[in-house]
């Protein structure tokens, strides 16, 4: 095949297809109609040889060829469009940019303050949007729709960037009058009722099942791994509620260290250390390589992590 005579278009056309598997939505995504849709996929299926879609009773599936050449296809776009980018100086003091970010409840009690405050200093005219796992999606940051997702990732596409934020620790925090708080062992633990606490990832949320295991979470693993099983009251997706929670007298909140020091200095609450050892957590910074060499995107990255260093530095000294 003479490369010459593939019309660039074909390749978007495809590669909208291959996400879309949908005629009418991958014309919507372009804003070409339906029949200009149907034309650019009877011209790849001629230029490839290859029925590329093929209708089963499930709607559209991409045959053995299209999968090959899928993740090829988005490479190559992805590559262009970010050569493509207009290379400009940014300047933080006057900017009036508008960052997009996809943020836990983890990183926005935590990382999201604090880098409020230092744009507050340095950049008064920008403005933080800040949205929740349930608002987007893998395919939102890839497109660069939104600048940037902070959270703990159990897996990401290979054509992310990534950087880690921090390790964490974990912490339980319960009430100032819960009886267990000054003989606080395992077997206390294990005796007491429990708030979980966690939402990872993107997408809405599912409801929880106390037997499964391995959707519990860290602080679970780590209790199966010693063969050991707490009693959990209240699932929630919210730090703060979980912290609110803990003030009852008779539940415990086991959660990230930096989260619980938000409320390090109510008096009403005990922050203590788990009685068995659970592995560290990582949050990270993901964002699309769209927007990798982007100035504004740029100096924004380094200010994420130039307030987690800070927040790092404080929390080593006490």
């Amino acid at each position: 095949m003479n490369i010459n005579k593939i019309d660039l278009n074909l390749l978007i056309y495809l590669d909208v297809l291959l996400r879309e598997c949908n005629v009418t939505r991958s014309a919507n995504k372009l804003n070409i109609t339906q029949p200009a849709m149907s034309n650019g996929l009877k011209r790849l299926r001629d230029l490839l040889n290859d029925p590329l879609l093929v209708r089963t009773s499930e709607g559209m599936k991409p045959t053995e060829k299209a999968l090959r050449l899928q993740p090829i296809v988005r490479k190559v776009l992805l590559d262009l469009e970010e050569a493509l980018q207009p290379e400009a100086d940014f300047n933080e003091s006057t900017s009036t940019r508008v960052f997009r970010i996809m943020a836990s409840d983890y990183a926005a009690s935590t990382v999201i303050p604090r880098l409020l405050n230092r744009l507050r200093e340095y950049a008064p005219g920008i403005t933080l949007d800040i949205m929740t796992p349930s608002d987007v999606t893998f395919h939102d940051v890839e497109a660069g729709k939104i600048d940037m997702a902070i959270n703990r990732f159990e897996e990401l596409p290979q054509s992310f960037h990534q950087k880690s934020v921090w390790l964490d620790t974990f912490v339980c925090m319960m009430s100032v009058d819960n009886p267990i708080k000054d003989e606080f062992d395992l077997e206390a633990y294990l005796k007491a009722q429990h708030i979980w606490v966690s939402k990872t990832g993107f997408g809405i949320g599912v409801g929880m099942d106390p037997t499964d295991v391995q959707k519990l979470g860290w602080v679970d693993e780590a209790l199966q791994a010693i063969e050991r099983k707490r009693s959990i009251r209240v699932f929630t997706r919210s730090y703060h509620t979980a912290m609110h929670l803990a003030l009852e007298q008779d539940l415990i909140a086991t959660l990230p260290k930096k989260v619980a020091m938000v409320n390090k200095k109510n008096p009403d609450l005990v922050i203590l250390e788990p009685p068995f050892d659970i592995p560290k957590i990582e949050l990270k910074m993901i964002w699309s390589p769209l927007l990798h060499h982007d100035a504004s995107h740029i100096w924004f990255r380094r200010q994420v992590i130039d307030v987690a260093n800070e927040f790092n530095a404080q929390a080593s000294k006490k």
